[in-house]
């Protein structure tokens, strides 16, 4: 493929005299580029919420989220996994990172390994990548050959598969069951993709986890009843979390969780429900983990 036909590779006729630009112009003419990224991936959002289904049917079924990328696409879904054990409570195999390279090659970049498709087949077997998982291919270009590796890898292993684009008509489109194409453009640095690009991706990916778990009942209202409380910051936020969600102060907030040994879900229904934490505990297990099931319960 001739990458200079590539959106993303395309040179920015608005910022061809970068160089010659003050900080000030320069930092303006990189803030108007990206804001058109949110509008490009709101046009995505049908695929984005066809993605989401299809990762809340695997998690239901004991698979996995197994983001898959080289570069700074890689880094990206790598971010996206680890956050979800300390926000959501999942866990660490749940949501997981893959990256051409390894993870080694998050903090120095191994730009061979995006050129090897057999890499991801590797990386995949490594993890004992099943049907029930869904991959999702991060790739700005659309045509990132680790990555069309590993998407018809997992396609041929039955797994669900879903491709991330910043260009049309990708190359990784083909070998995804829901193809996610955000097209970016020209950045304002010619072909630096961890820019408009990373930024489309990342917020493709925000979007991804936190639409799922809210699904999975990871989330009460807008809360993070699920987070793992593992310092004073977080202590102090799952309190207020659960005097939020419960309409209560924070002393009471502060009791109930220490009944509920920390775990902020069952502080919460042992307070709405107006029971032990044995028996929130218990509703929880009963209604798959949901708050608001618990509670009616």
């Amino acid at each position: 493929m001739d990458l200079s036909t590539l959106g993303t590779e395309t040179r920015n006729d608005r910022t061809s005299d970068l160089d010659q630009m003050s900080p000030t112009e320069l930092l303006l003419a990189m803030n108007d580029e990206d804001r058109s990224v949110a509008e490009a991936v709101r046009r995505a959002v049908p695929d984005i919420a066809a993605a989401v289904d299809v990762v809340v049917a695997s998690l239901r079924q004991g698979g996995r989220l197994i983001y898959l990328g080289a570069g700074t696409s890689g880094r990206i879904g790598m971010l996206d996994a680890v956050e979800c054990p300390p926000t959501f409570g999942t866990p660490p195999d749940r949501v997981l990172g893959l990256l051409a390279g390894g993870a080694g090659a998050f903090g120095v970049a191994v730009e061979g390994a995006e050129d090897d498709p057999a890499g991801a087949v590797a990386d995949l077997d490594a993890v004992g990548l099943t049907a029930r998982d869904t991959v999702v291919g991060l790739a700005a270009s659309g045509r990132t050959p680790y990555v069309v590796g590993g998407l018809a890898h997992a396609r041929a292993l039955g797994a669900t598969t879903v491709s991330v684009a910043c260009n049309s008509d990708a190359v990784i489109s083909r070998h995804a069951d829901v193809a996610i194409e955000v097209p970016t453009g020209p950045e304002v640095l010619t072909g630096s993709t961890r820019l408009k690009a990373g930024t489309a991706e990342k917020l493709v990916c925000n979007m991804l986890s936190t639409a799922t778990m809210a699904r999975l009942g990871k989330v009460y209202g807008n809360l993070m009843v699920d987070m793992n409380a593992t310092n004073e910051k977080l202590v102090d936020r799952a309190r207020r979390i659960v005097a939020e969600a419960a309409h209560t102060d924070l002393d009471t907030a502060t009791q109930a969780l220490a009944a509920a040994h920390g775990h902020a879900k069952t502080a919460i229904v042992l307070l709405l429900a107006h029971c032990t934490a044995e028996e929130a505990a218990a509703r929880l297990r009963a209604a798959d983990d949901d708050v608001r099931a618990a509670v009616a319960a």
